[in-house]
């Protein structure tokens, strides 16, 4: 039995249809708010497969109740404050959900007697911060907002819990990965689903803050399977899963207008640069202050050869296809 925080996310969807394969019986926490009904798409199309619940890492005796009564082998914490510059915003409640909310469930699986649970935390390459890159397991957490901050505590939590009350616990360090599930919030499915709109006819341009942010992008399914496979192990360990290659912002959008049948080129400096269409010289992308976070991550790049040696797990989807599945889905979409 498998029990996933977060269920409704790109992550938890994509993780219960891999336990699912696994013969898991998978249950989930779904968190009751305005934007509910959107967030459970992701999972519409295993209704009767997965059995889902309200709650909320805020209340522990939602968590506690469903632990008890579920008695899962295995729990997935994926849930969470997860927007970077929205932490800047709500840092109190982000600091609650990612930092308190972990918390909370280690200390239900330490004070759980029926059997030992194995417990994932899905923890950040953000904690890494301004550390130089390439990243791994040993390089030192420089955060760059709270919701880094709130990550990093978690992260320990996780190792405190592993080391002083023997829980099998591990911390994957996750590297951004993306797939057509992605929130609309986040840079590269704003991107795709803009791309796809002028494409369309319903718009003719958006806006975008830093588009030399380097990140190290994979393929969200890909990432779930290392998950499970951490909770496999004899010994639970804190692993970075990352592609290994570094691309920044402004080759995603290229990219992504490649394949959507535009050519653009980049005109003028700072604030004032856009990104134009080749052939009628209309500005498609421009630069706004507003998606600016006030402490910027320049570079993460991660190195996973320790999962690759531990777990046998290694990314197959690098950038190029990324940008494909994602740019394909929502042009059939529009």
């Amino acid at each position: 039995k498998a029990f996933i925080t977060g269920i409704n996310g790109q992550d938890g969807s994509y993780l219960a249809e891999y336990l699912l394969e696994k013969d898991y019986d998978v249950y989930g926490i779904v968190r009751r708010n305005s934007v509910a009904e959107h967030q459970e798409s992701r999972i519409n199309h295993l209704d009767g497969l997965v059995t889902t619940e309200y709650g909320d890492l805020l209340d522990v005796s939602s968590l506690e109740r469903m632990i008890r009564t579920i008695k899962p082998d295995e729990i997935y914490n994926i849930a969470a404050q997860s927007h970077v510059k929205i932490s800047f915003q709500i840092p109190e409640y982000t600091s609650d959900v990612n930092a308190l909310g972990p918390l909370r469930l280690l200390e239900i699986i330490r004070h759980y007697k029926r059997k030992k649970i194995k417990f994932y935390q899905a923890s950040s390459s953000e904690m890494f911060g301004k550390s130089k890159p390439p990243q791994n397991e040993s390089t030192i957490f420089q955060p760059r907002s709270v919701y880094a901050i709130s990550k990093i505590f978690a992260f320990n939590s996780v190792v405190h819990y592993r080391e002083a009350y023997g829980i099998h616990a591990s911390n994957g360090i996750l590297f951004n990965h993306e797939s057509p599930r992605r929130g609309n919030s986040f840079v590269t499915k704003k991107i795709v689903e803009s791309i796809a709109q002028i494409k369309s006819g319903k718009i003719k341009s958006f806006k975008l803050g830093n588009l030399d942010a380097e990140r190290d992008w994979g393929y969200a399914p890909e990432y779930v399977e290392a998950m499970w496979l951490m909770l496999q192990q004899e010994e639970p360990s804190d692993l970075v899963i990352a592609t290994g290659e570094t691309h920044s912002v402004r080759e995603f959008i290229e990219r992504a207008f490649k394949i959507a049948g535009y050519k653009i080129y980049w005109e003028g400096n700072g604030l004032d640069e856009v990104g134009k269409c080749s052939e009628s010289n209309e500005v498609l992308v421009s630069i706004d202050p507003y998606y600016f976070r006030p402490t910027e991550v320049d570079t993460l790049h991660g190195n996973a050869s320790k999962a690759e040696k531990i777990l046998g797990w290694k990314a197959k989807t690098k950038f190029n296809e990324l940008v494909k599945i994602m740019m394909e889905f929502e042009l059939k979409k529009n």
